[in-house]
């Protein structure tokens, strides 16, 4: 078993790998502005429940995301709003080129 990192490089390598997905970058977007159940998202976005749950499981099990119960409903936040500031600086990368 190898020693973990302790510079960090591997988990930075890890949050950039769950965010690589362009759904998942958009559900960070959007939570940016504040906690949203699956049903929300799903509206914003436009994607199918079953994809949005499918990457909000990803991104739960990276640590970017959290649920807490609403009701009948989870409603998911960030974590951290670091993971925010990251997607928004990419993004925002992007489009000045």
């Amino acid at each position: 078993m190898p020693a973990p990192e302790p510079d960090g490089y591997e988990a930075a390598g890890e949050l950039l790998k769950a965010l690589s997905a362009p759904l998942r970058i958009r559900i960070v977007t959007e939570l940016a502005e504040g906690e949203r159940c699956v049903h929300e998202l799903v509206e914003t976005l436009g994607a199918p429940q079953p994809l949005v749950s499918q990457h909000l499981r990803v991104l739960r099990g990276a640590g970017v995301v959290r649920g807490s119960r609403r009701g009948r409903e989870i409603a998911y936040a960030l974590i951290d709003e670091h993971v925010a500031h990251i997607v928004a600086d990419a993004v925002s990368h992007v489009r000045e080129g």
